[in-house]
């Protein structure tokens, strides 16, 4: 049996030391090789046209050019799936805006072996660029990923009957890669009145969780925070589970617990949605986002058989369709929406409890 081909890997950084250090993290790799290094955004540019790797690590400092830059122009140019090393993880600005550039994912930077956490954060670091290499992108002509336009199917007919008093009194989002702008397009086309706490879970290395959460609340109508244990929610407040840890709500509060990962995540779109089932069954409604993987799909399933109203992200939106396509095929979804259709949506089911506000 022919073995698989490794994934070709272009290393962009400006610093001799970490340009060695990645360099052996992914030829340690058996899934990766290096295909070239790159000592700035320019070279960076050429050498993707030369090389063709299936995915780049990019640094943001760079010489000339920075970052951001280059992954704007690799997106209009030669479209490739970038993931974000970073070694700043207290700059608040970088993961947002390379992500809105157009990077898939943004991991912190490994910066040496003496580290007591250096093995998991290698290992976080081959797996990102794997994972990210499978993501098919296209060219990108607008502020966003592009994605390949399809027909979306019509609305599962098969909805559940309206909450008791018609007032749904829960709202659980999950994304994972993609997460943050489709996240930003929800919940800015959500109304400064909507009446349901929302609970949030977005796979995010965990050093760029509080980051997230203050970057989220500058873009959407609502105040941010993260979930805190003993923490009672309030309508019209997002909260965000912090990293490395579940966030669950029971008896009315928000809990956090340390355990073992669920779809190797922590936190976990499945904890989150199936405490949603237990704690509002009928009265919750569960989204799941664009995502690679799995988590979230089963979490989504309790809800919907709880009776929670649960919508699945169509393919023609996602960046990556395997969390909610796999939502899909095991049943949990009453509807599948393009992104665009989400938040209207959500409008529509809290509009009774909006008209009394």
């Amino acid at each position: 049996m022919t073995p698989p081909s490794k994934v070709k890997v272009l290393i962009v950084e400006d610093s001799p030391v970490v340009q060695q250090l990645l360099a052996h993290i992914v030829g340690e790799d058996p899934r990766l090789e290096v295909a070239g290094v790159a000592s700035s955004g320019e070279e960076a540019l050429r050498m993707v046209e030369r090389a063709r790797p299936d995915v780049v690590s990019l640094d943001i400092r760079l010489p000339g050019i920075d970052g951001f830059e280059v992954t704007k122009r690799l997106m209009r140019q030669h479209p490739v799936p970038i993931v974000v090393v970073a070694a700043d993880v207290n700059d608040l600005d970088i993961p947002m805006r390379a992500l809105q550039a157009g990077a898939l994912a943004v991991v912190e930077k490994p910066v040496g072996l003496g580290r007591a956490d250096y093995q998991a954060v290698a290992r976080h670091l081959c797996t990102q660029l794997h994972g990210m290499s499978q993501v098919k992108v296209i060219r990108q002509r607008t502020e966003r990923l592009a994605v390949r336009p399809r027909v979306p199917p019509a609305p599962c007919a098969a909805a559940p009957a309206r909450p008791p008093g018609g007032r749904y009194t829960a709202l659980g989002l999950v994304a994972s890669t993609g997460g943050p702008p489709a996240l930003v397009k929800v919940l800015s086309g959500l109304p400064r009145a909507f009446p349901l706490p929302i609970f949030l879970v977005q796979h995010i290395g965990a050093p760029f969780v509080a980051g997230f959460a203050q970057w989220l609340e500058t873009v959407c109508p609502f105040p941010v925070e993260l979930g805190r244990t003993g923490t009672r929610p309030l309508s019209g407040r997002v909260y965000v589970a912090p990293g490395d840890v579940h966030m669950t709500v029971e008896h009315g509060a928000i809990r956090l617990t340390g355990d073992p990962p669920v779809c190797s995540q922590r936190p976990s779109g499945d904890v989150l949605f199936s405490s949603l089932a237990s704690a509002y069954g009928v009265g919750a409604v569960g989204v799941l986002l664009t995502g690679m993987g799995e988590d979230g799909a089963r979490g989504l399933l309790d809800m919907r058989r709880a009776g929670s109203y649960t919508i699945a992200e169509h393919a023609s939106t996602a960046v990556i369709h395997s969390m909610p396509g796999t939502a899909v095929r095991l049943g949990a979804a009453v509807e599948e929406l393009p992104l665009p259709q989400v938040a209207p949506r959500l409008v529509a089911l809290a509009s009774q409890q909006m008209e009394g506000v």
